[in-house]
């Protein structure tokens, strides 16, 4: 593939979607384009305003909260998949109130609370935590929402 196809292919790619650097750089070395090519072509998609990392990450972390209900850590690690800078996601993600993590997933556990079955109040506490922390939910958020249902009161 000749790097003014590749350049084609990859522009309308970015038009119809958010797409990161990482993504459009495997793109490429699927296609077998060699390093200064790619170079050139990443250089004419920055510049043209097609690939824009932070404007990408933003995206990102809002469709994982708003429509997944992910939590911090499984969005960081999907972002580090994608090829994202810690120096570009992680202030975007500090923005990110604890609180808003804790509003996403009471409701998430307390859906999930009616359909475990435990034998104890530990077990049940334990079985949360798992599912909670496997969404990228943090101890201290997941220990809030797990207090404020009171497991203990059913048994």
């Amino acid at each position: 593939m000749t790097e003014a196809v590749a350049l084609k292919k990859l522009c309308a790619l970015c038009a119809r979607g958010e797409h990161s650097e990482g993504e459009m750089l495997q793109k490429m070395r699927q296609w077998g384009i060699d390093n200064e090519a790619q170079a050139r072509i990443m250089k004419k998609l920055v510049d043209n305003q097609f690939v824009d990392d932070e404007r990408y990450c933003r995206m990102f972390i809002n469709d994982k909260l708003k429509f997944n209900q992910w939590g911090r850590r499984k969005i960081e690690q999907a972002l580090i998949q994608k090829g994202i800078s810690r120096q570009t996601y992680q202030p975007m993600l500090n923005e990110i109130d604890s609180d808003r993590f804790v509003a996403i997933l009471q409701p998430l556990i307390e859906a999930k609370r009616k359909t475990t079955k435990a034998s104890s109040p530990y077990e049940l506490k334990m079985k949360l935590m798992r599912f909670a922390m496997s969404r990228g939910f943090e101890a201290r958020e997941i220990n809030i929402c797990i207090d404020e249902i009171g497991i203990d009161d059913d048994f």
